[in-house]
């Protein structure tokens, strides 16, 4: 890295699922392992100026106790400690770390809502592409979803303006799960919050639908995040709102049932 004057870091190396890396163990080393190695390399290379990370509003975790929206200033009320949020919490600590020793570095911290769309596949569509999709019995969370293209784009535009800080981002508005739900148009069970996760995991092929404790908390209370910050100083403008984000995922799902059945 030195010798290529490279002066933008981008990170996007944090693993949401133990399946895409092999097993948690392997996960964890990927994560924050592999986030202390990159930023030990930045920090030895003078010519680096802008580094962006890739994180994720699961550093929020979720409960009964949150706030309608957190802003980026906010401590969590019910921290995760389970996974790749977890990892996330660490991944951030070491990057302000990293921020710290490297004041001439511009650091821009993205924690984007749940990532949906036409192509990409992470815990949350699984979820939803489950045959019968599994709901906690009493509870009816609020959702939030970025656009893949809006997450490449933002990315872009932190690249392209190096503003310093952490930013929350996500489509304009949010779904309850049950609307969710019924947008898939799949059938879906409610279920005692105690029998969620084994009832989940069994009610498709091993994959990357996520029943973890962080993922059930997630499901049951929901998340909202404030986006002020990401309009008035990164200078972003999501071009889907989480409702159109994952009405772009369904016809996705629609079109993939139509070619399984013909």
């Amino acid at each position: 890295m030195g010798e290529s004057g490279v002066d933008t870091v981008v990170h996007m190396g944090v693993i949401a699922t133990p399946k895409q890396a092999g097993g948690r163990s392997t996960m964890k080393e990927i994560n924050v392992i592999g986030t202390m190695q990159l930023l030990a390399a930045c920090q030895r290379t003078p010519s680096v100026r802008s580094l962006v990370v890739k994180s994720t509003a699961s550093v929020y975790g979720s409960g009964p106790k949150d706030p309608a929206k957190f802003t980026e200033d906010m401590e969590p009320k019910h921290a995760p400690s389970h996974g790749w949020a977890k990892d996330s919490v660490e991944v951030e600590t070491y990057v302000r770390g990293f921020a710290r020793r490297r004041p001439d570095v511009s650091v821009t911290t993205l924690r984007f809502a749940n990532v949906i769309g036409p192509r990409v596949q992470t815990a949350i569509t699984g979820y939803f592409s489950l045959p019968v999709i599994p709901t906690v019995f009493g509870f009816d969370p609020r959702l939030q979803f970025v656009h893949e293209d809006d997450l490449l784009e933002s990315i872009r535009t932190a690249v392209l303006t190096s503003r310093r800080g952490t930013f929350n981002v996500a489509g304009d508005g949010v779904l309850l799960l049950s609307q969710a739900v019924r947008r898939t148009g799949r059938r879906w069970i409610i279920v005692p919050r105690l029998m969620f996760s084994t009832v989940g995991r069994s009610l498709g092929p091993a994959g990357l639908a996520d029943f973890s404790p962080e993922a059930v908390r997630y499901l049951t209370h929901g998340r909202g995040l404030d986006t002020t910050a990401m309009r008035t100083v990164l200078g972003f403008e999501p071009a889907w709102t989480s409702d159109a984000a994952f009405m772009s995922f369904v016809g996705r799902s629609e079109a993939r049932v139509a070619v399984d059945v013909a």
